[in-house]
């Protein structure tokens, strides 16, 4: 393995690539009804249509864990304002219950391949951290902890962190 933080240079796809400093992993949902079908072209979609030139994300897990490679990882996210520059953005298709709640909806393949992306990511990344979107939640009191009161919104509907601290171990 190349160590990332001395030579800033990786093989991706076979191919040399310098890579960004990551301190960040951020795991999203599409914040879509679990019984629907979300695309990765739907996810350019909906971004083009919010303003940007393309999706946002990284890597897109459908339903049936299949991973969608999005951006290139040397490309800055669209995908967690003030935090696009040193992350890497992971989106899961789901985060709605089929009464329209924000819920957990992973399938058991999706958490599969969503720890299988991360533990790769870690051989490239070693240093950074995993947190979901709302986890970067501007922290309102000041106590240290992004309180489920000071959330902006819910996504990834798990507590990222604690999983994946436990999946680090």
């Amino acid at each position: 393995m190349i160590n990332t933080r001395q030579t800033g240079e990786a093989v991706v796809d076979g191919k040399p690539t310098i890579l960004r400093d990551i301190e960040l992993i951020v795991i999203h949902c599409s914040a879509t009804r679990v019984n629907r079908d979300f695309t990765a072209r739907d996810v350019d979609t909906a971004h083009r249509y919010l303003g940007y030139s393309r999706w946002g994300y990284h890597y897109y897990i459908r339903q049936s864990g299949r991973i969608e490679r999005m951006r290139p990882e040397q490309d800055i996210g669209a995908h967690c304002y003030g935090h696009n520059r040193e992350s890497i953005g992971v989106c899961y298709e789901g985060g709605v219950d089929e009464n329209g709640k924000a819920a957990d909806t992973r399938t058991v393949q999706q958490t599969i391949a969503m720890h299988e992306l991360v533990r790769q990511l870690w051989t490239r990344y070693p240093q950074a951290r995993v947190v979901g979107h709302r986890d970067l939640s501007p922290d309102l009191n000041g106590n240290g902890v992004i309180e489920k009161h000071e959330r902006i919104k819910e996504c990834p509907c798990f507590d990222a962190i604690p999983e994946f601290e436990r999946l680090r171990k």
